[in-house]
């Protein structure tokens, strides 16, 4: 089945530009190196399933003019990953039933924690999201496709990365466990972190991310959840002619 995948975000935490900052990257005039937090949307089918709602979900909604959102899945529980939840409301205030949101356990309860006016039975807050929050376990069946729960690490902490189809997104990452890369090999779109080009402790840098791709070939590599240190044509010069920096509305085709 034919899809496609919208990149809405493809920066950092802090996003860029970064508040306060004049380096080359945050000062630049070319549209790709403006990063909001990082998200895709995948459709297909007349389905949209969204991987992530940022604190810049309302922008990133707007500047792709995204009408529908049919589930969500959330890699982890961390601000840049969960804050826009609040956003979905005008999208949830149009369907007939509540929209599913995807999580593991650790997430869930961090979700529910930060919204609890959403989740707590007991709210009475009128106009809070029309939403139902689901534990992952194992492999979903959404609307025709399969979405394949990973395991990374990021740092000590274990998040939840996801292959659909011929894809795989894989965020904020410092490694992935054997089991995970096996199911990784030969697909036709991989998307990395790669945070910048020194290592972290916590993410994977530009050159680690190459290491990965040059193990797992796929067709096509993109690298998000970037930094300020890597600025888009300069990298994407050096970069090898399969792998390429993502930037926020870049749009995919591929078979789910």
């Amino acid at each position: 089945m034919k899809a496609t995948i919208t990149v809405l975000g493809s920066g950092t935490s802090m996003g860029v530009p970064t508040i306060g900052c004049d380096c080359q990257v945050c000062s630049s005039h070319d549209a790709r190196d403006r990063r909001t937090r990082p998200s895709i949307l995948i459709g297909y089918d007349g389905h949209f399933v969204l991987i992530d709602s940022t604190p810049d979900f309302r922008e990133q909604a707007l500047r792709e003019n995204i009408r529908r959102i049919d589930a969500v899945l959330y890699t982890h529980g961390h601000a840049d990953h969960i804050l826009g939840l609040d956003d979905l409301r005008p999208l949830t205030f149009k369907r007939e039933r509540k929209l599913p949101l995807y999580a593991d356990e650790q997430t869930a309860k961090i979700i529910e924690r930060m919204f609890a006016y959403v989740f707590d039975p007991e709210s009475t807050y009128s106009t809070r999201p029309q939403v139902t929050l689901h534990r992952l376990n194992g492999t979903l069946e959404l609307f025709g496709a399969r979405f394949q729960p990973l395991k990374v690490l990021h740092g000590d902490t274990e998040i939840t990365a996801f292959r659909f189809g011929s894809a795989a997104y894989l965020t904020d990452f410092s490694s992935i466990p054997a089991p995970s890369m096996e199911v990784l090999h030969g697909l036709d779109i991989l998307f990395l972190d790669a945070l910048r080009r020194r290592p972290h402790p916590t993410h994977s840098s530009l050159d680690e991310s190459l290491g990965i791709v040059e193990k797992l070939k796929p067709r096509r590599a993109f690298f998000v959840h970037m930094s300020h240190d890597l600025a888009h044509e300069e990298t994407n010069r050096r970069l090898p002619s399969n792998v390429r920096l993502a930037h926020d509305g870049l749009k995919l085709e591929f078979e789910i």
